[in-house]
């Protein structure tokens, strides 16, 4: 690591910190040479895949918005909206990888998703799982109560 003041580089770390459920780690460092301060942060990456070959970061801002659109005009607020982000990027993480497929995120949206608003849900579901006719909104229906009454 490069001192950002004198550019030498070697430096030791002073204070090193975990945030963000431990995905993201902030160091406090003094540089060897000219003793300067400077703060780095090191993030594990996450990766998703999209259908059509285009890998990008995992965004919970995406996320969230994409699940807001579900949540229009029904009581769901933005810190339900933003702990059901990080439940799912949790999620993620916790299968192991570096690199998720769409389709991933978009499972492990479905569950935290019904837990909080089941209208949403539905909206979500009908989106991502590309309903085409009432049948498949009775279908998902019938599945969604008779886990429910499990």
């Amino acid at each position: 690591m490069f001192c950002p003041f004198c550019h030498h580089p070697q430096s030791r770390v002073i204070d090193s910190r975990t945030v963000e459920n431990g995905f993201v780690t902030r160091r406090r460092r003094q540089c060897t040479k000219c003793h300067g301060r400077f703060t780095t942060v090191e993030k594990s990456v996450l990766l998703v895949e999209k259908r059509n070959g285009v890998t990008e970061d995992f965004s919970k801002d995406k996320l969230i918005r994409g699940v807001r659109r579900a949540c229009q005009g029904r009581n769901v607020s933005d810190d339900a909206l933003k702990l059901l982000a990080q439940e799912v990027e949790i999620d993620l993480r916790a299968q192991g990888g570096s690199r998720v497929n769409s389709n991933d995120v978009g499972l492990a949206v479905l569950e935290p998703l019904r837990k909080l608003d089941e209208v949403a849900y539905m909206r979500f579901a009908s989106v991502y799982k590309s309903f085409s006719s009432m049948e498949d909104f009775e279908r998902e229906i019938t599945e969604f109560k008779a886990r429910r009454s499990q």
